[in-house]
């Protein structure tokens, strides 16, 4: 998904699972921070002080640029978390280890990965790890049928959708079969097509089967399954008993398609835009929402938390005050840490799966 999923849509299905807004523009903004950390550079503070962090994305990706693309600590755990061939921990799938590395929504290990979260609900960063698992849960969906390795499982051949334009700008990007050969990292030779919730495709992939993919109705999957999923967060569901929550409504699965299908521009910083607007038009009927989404600047997580660096002796160095320690952006980065070490030290190896 895009900044359009990851934020406005998670931001709407949390206030459609019952989540107040305060709460709910906290998981919408960590859902979509997941493609924002790119930096895990150490901070330091004038009084001696330090925070580490980690990455989990790497921006403006160049799909060609194998040694990025490699990074297992990134794409596994936070974009394309191991389907396991939709077995349970307690069955070990015959055939190619590969086969258990590609994505698959809503699975066993998607399941015991909210079951993880839940164990951190009474934390102080709780909204902030419910939103990185929106952010991974959602993915299961959207990039279902991809791994987070480079391998030729992931490969796109004989690339049709209806939409043309995008199609097309693919095609372009796809003309020197170079790129095609270096990019077999999740979705890369597909680009974007898995991300856009308007469009439906299709592909022969790595295996030689032909996959057909209806965006739409997969981006209301996932809008449904992680509706459930924070329903089970407010009424203190640890169980994540997820087949016995309402989930979204008639209606709201209506109100959600519509938006997918209307708002349907290539760019998803425009979509994104659409659907701020929408909001504060209050075409979700949440009443008139103002909602936005700052990396930098003043409104931005990032600086509230740690104010204008001042490059001393070669280090930028932030004024500290202990307000950072309950900020929302330190918070963020306790989830991200803690979310990806408990799912490579611990889920993952339940399935027999290690990956870093």
């Amino acid at each position: 998904m895009q900044i359009d999923g990851h934020h406005t849509l998670t931001y709407v299905v949390a206030r459609y699972a019952g989540i107040d807004h305060y709460t709910a523009e906290k998981v919408a903004y960590s859902a979509q921070y997941v493609d924002e950390a790119t930096n895990d550079s150490q901070i330091h503070f004038e009084n001696g002080a330090m925070y580490d962090r980690i990455v989990s994305a790497h921006k403006m990706l160049d799909y060609r640029n194998t040694q990025e693309l490699a990074n297992n600590l990134v794409w596994i755990p936070f974009h394309f978390l191991p389907g396991n061939e939709g077995f349970p921990s307690s069955e070990t799938p015959e055939g190619s280890f590969i086969n258990r590395l590609i994505c698959m929504p809503d699975s066993q290990v998607a399941r015991d990965m909210l079951k993880m979260v839940a164990q951190h609900w009474e934390r102080p960063y709780a909204a902030q790890m419910m939103g990185v698992a929106m952010h991974v849960y959602a993915d299961t969906f959207a990039h279902q049928g991809f791994a987070g390795v480079i391998h030729d499982v992931n490969r796109v051949d004989e690339l049709e959708s209806t939409s043309t334009s995008l199609l097309q700008k693919v095609k372009d990007n796809l003309f020197s079969y170079a790129i095609s050969e270096s990019s077999p990292l999740g979705h890369g030779a597909a680009l974007s097509f898995p991300d856009r919730p308007y469009t439906s495709w299709e592909y022969q992939n790595g295996l030689g089967k032909k996959v057909e993919r209806d965006n739409t109705k997969i981006f209301l999957d996932a809008a449904d399954a992680m509706c459930k999923a924070m329903q089970c967060w407010k009424s203190r569901d640890t169980s994540i008993d997820i087949d016995n929550q309402p989930g979204l409504t008639k209606d709201q699965l209506a109100l959600i398609k519509h938006a997918l299908l209307t708002i349907n521009d290539d760019s998803g910083d425009a979509r994104h835009k659409e659907w701020l607007k929408w909001l504060q038009e209050d075409k979700f009927e949440l009443g008139a929402v103002d909602l936005s989404f700052d990396i930098e600047g003043q409104d931005s997580w990032k600086f509230k938390a740690r104010g204008e660096g001042i490059k001393i002796d070669g280090v930028f160095k932030y004024p500290y005050s202990e307000a950072f320690l309950t900020s929302d952006w330190k918070y963020f980065h306790d989830a991200l840490k803690t979310y990806r070490l408990e799912i490579i030290r611990d889920v993952l190896p339940s399935y027999g799966i290690c990956v870093a």
